[in-house]
């Protein structure tokens, strides 16, 4: 008769001790401290795995020459072609100078004039324009 008693008793102490530890994981987390935006950027990373790297943008007036990861969209009316360098000015006046070369994807030749629409790295060249 003991061990009836004893495997009723068993399941209720675990139940009780399970809805305790759900009730008090909210107020406990509530009282402890907010972690910092360094180490809750570095949790963040360690549980995604690897993060890339943005590349950086090349310095003091120099620019991609080659495709490399696309950072944005220009569209624009070609302004002045120097070489490989194109200005575009885009719809909102603003003057870009994007670069071209081998590795542009191209239809045809542009000229001053021209409405484009480019996707550029982060240092001007142009991995493709339309």
């Amino acid at each position: 008769m003991k061990k009836v008693k004893k495997t009723k008793i068993l399941p209720i102490i675990v139940a009780i001790l399970a809805v305790t530890a759900i009730a008090t994981a909210p107020a406990l987390a509530k009282s402890s401290k907010k972690p910092s935006s360094h180490s809750s950027a570095a949790a963040a990373a360690s549980s995604m795995g690897a993060v890339p790297q943005v590349q950086e943008a090349p310095k003091g007036g120099r620019h991609d020459e080659k495709p490399g990861p696309a950072w944005k969209t220009i569209g624009g009316t070609v302004k002045q072609i120097e070489g490989n360098a194109y200005t575009v000015e885009d719809y909102e006046g603003n003057q870009v100078k994007l670069y071209v070369g081998q590795g542009t994807k191209h239809m045809k030749q542009k000229k001053v004039g021209d409405t484009v629409r480019a996707e550029i790295t982060r240092g001007g060249f142009a991995n493709s324009i339309q």
